[in-house]
């Protein structure tokens, strides 16, 4: 624990330089080489994991995207054991971040990292560069402070966890498994128990061009989206009230509908003929991915039906990343039971339960991988949303219990 508060300093920095480096979707490669780099430093030997489309597609967790992998990649390094005995562990983080537009609502630039009253500024510093920076340090503070490990550990930093998974899912295809998998996403130091599936869709609808003088020669293909969005709002509203598996019974409103890009149309006089948005849809653990997909088809087929015109030319719906079925595990498991007594030996108590209303790559952990896997982090506000940030000593209490975690599930050897 000495030794873990004497990095505080190189854990702001590393987490401020992978701030810096603006990751949005296709643009991870610097953030990609600072970690390459920090692993070397810290006596690491990383290696890159490419995502190949071609080799993944028939695999069950894959999500199809329209975009290209071609120069992208996920960074690995694993410290080997140092004697038999005990127990693997793998530690995984994000390096990709959201779009942080628009930037006038930002109190400063969102790619320049700040530290303020003990919080650190700046897109992804929550979500998750900091905890990123923590969980690597916590390996390296086991070597530092002069103690072994009786079990490898594996440190992988991969992109597209915000639209996908497909990059912690080439890393486990790739062999990177572990008994206990931990991801520090910045939901605060608690122990999550449940995640909810997400699917991402885009929906187009044709309509038919025509000057404004005469609007009843044409069909608005953006009016004609009023009708398709409203459907699906009631499908939300729908599958809200539908029975709750526990956990989710005492929210106001689990499961959400985000209209989140529409586009169409082409000039302010011309009726326009074209028009797509694109959706992120929640649904419980225990639904299908088959099953909330044939449900959102059916919603916009319902819609359409009720319209001459989109009767006569049906939407198109398109399913394209997250395609991630949501899950519940017992905190009974071994390592959560560990986990929660490494955090009780420094908070004083035990750990609350987290039961999610977004996914992460825990997924990929879950249904494909030999361990158990949660999530536990730090501290932030505003991820997603301007001004982001992460509260300093949370990261620090992050640290330290990843660091205690070693030391307890994977055994110190001296």
């Amino acid at each position: 624990m000495a030794t873990v508060d004497g990095l505080q300093d190189d854990i702001i920095d590393f987490a401020s330089r992978l701030v810096a480096s603006p990751s949005t979707l296709g643009n991870e490669s610097e953030a990609v080489m600072v970690m390459e780099s920090e692993l070397k430093k810290l006596g690491l030997s990383p290696v890159r994991i490419s995502i190949d489309p071609v080799k993944l597609e028939s695999h069950p967790g894959f999500a199809p995207v329209p975009w290209s992998y071609d120069g992208r990649t996920n960074v690995v390094a694993v410290r080997k054991a140092d004697g038999p005995g005990g127990k693997s562990a793998l530690f995984n983080g994000h390096l990709d971040v959201v779009n942080p537009e628009p930037v006038f609502l930002w109190n400063r630039d969102p790619f320049s990292p700040v530290v303020q009253d003990g919080w650190l500024y700046g897109r992804g510093a929550g979500d998750m560069k900091s905890g990123v920076a923590a969980m690597a340090y916590a390996v390296h503070a086991v070597e530092r402070a002069g103690f072994g490990l009786k079990a490898p550990v594996v440190l992988e930093g991969v992109i597209e966890e915000e639209c996908t998974g497909n990059g912690a899912l080439a890393c486990l295809e790739a062999g990177y498994d572990a008994d206990a998998v931990l991801i520090p996403e910045p939901f605060g130091p608690t122990i999550l128990t449940q995640q909810v599936g997400v699917l991402w869709f885009k929906v187009q609808a044709q309509g038919r061009s025509n000057h404004v003088l005469d609007t009843g020669a044409g069909a608005n293909a953006i009016e004609k989206c009023y009708l398709l969005i409203n459907a699906l709002k009631s499908l939300e509203e729908e599958l809200n009230d539908e029975p709750r598996p526990a956990g989710y019974e005492s929210m106001a409103h689990p499961l959400n509908l985000n209209v989140g890009m529409i586009e169409g149309g082409n000039w302010p006089s011309t009726i326009p003929a074209q028009a797509e948005f694109h959706c992120r849809l929640s649904y419980f653990p225990g639904t299908s991915y088959a099953d909330i997909r044939s449900r959102v088809e059916a919603a916009i087929q319902r819609a359409a039906a009720q319209d001459p015109w989109l009767s006569a030319n049906p939407p198109r719906v398109e399913f394209y990343g997250f395609r991630s079925e949501g899950h519940r595990i017992s905190r009974d498991l071994p390592v959560l039971s560990v986990l929660n007594g490494c955090h009780k030996a420094l908070a004083g108590m035990d750990a609350a339960s987290y039961v999610a209303t977004c996914t992460t790559d825990l997924r990929a952990f879950h249904f494909f991988g030999k361990g158990q896997a949660t999530c536990y982090g730090p501290v932030a506000e505003n991820i997603h949303g301007a001004d982001e940030r992460v509260r300093l000593d949370s990261v620090h209490h992050v640290a330290r219990a990843f660091a205690l975690f070693l030391a307890r599930w994977c055994g110190l050897r001296e």
